[in-house]
């Protein structure tokens, strides 16, 4: 499984309105993704926390190249309408996922 996080800066005035389309619409779509293992949104608890996080799951490599095509690692994926909300574009980081000791 991968892990993918997509990271992104929102301009002041637009985070209420920008999560909520991430909520009903961003998350719904990449949950009938082929690969797609499931999604959340997280907003930063800073009082000025203007950034917002999507995770991601994924199968593997090739569900996320079915995604964001053959550049998956550096490509960040976005729809035009949603840079009005953004600073700049938004940047992906990937991780998988290790197992922990289990506890004493």
């Amino acid at each position: 499984m991968i892990v993918r996080i997509w990271a992104g800066q929102v301009v002041a005035g637009r985070l209420e309105e920008f999560c909520a389309h991430l909520v009903a619409q961003v998350i719904p779509q990449l949950g009938r993704t082929d690969g797609c293992l499931g999604g959340e949104l997280l907003r930063a608890v800073a009082e000025d926390g203007q950034r917002v996080l999507v995770l991601s799951r994924w199968r593997d490599e090739e569900a996320l190249r079915g995604y964001a095509g053959p550049m998956w690692r550096i490509r960040p994926v976005w729809s035009e309408g949603e840079m009005t909300y953004l600073a700049h574009p938004p940047e992906v980081s990937h991780f998988t996922t290790t197992a922990l000791p289990a506890a004493a």
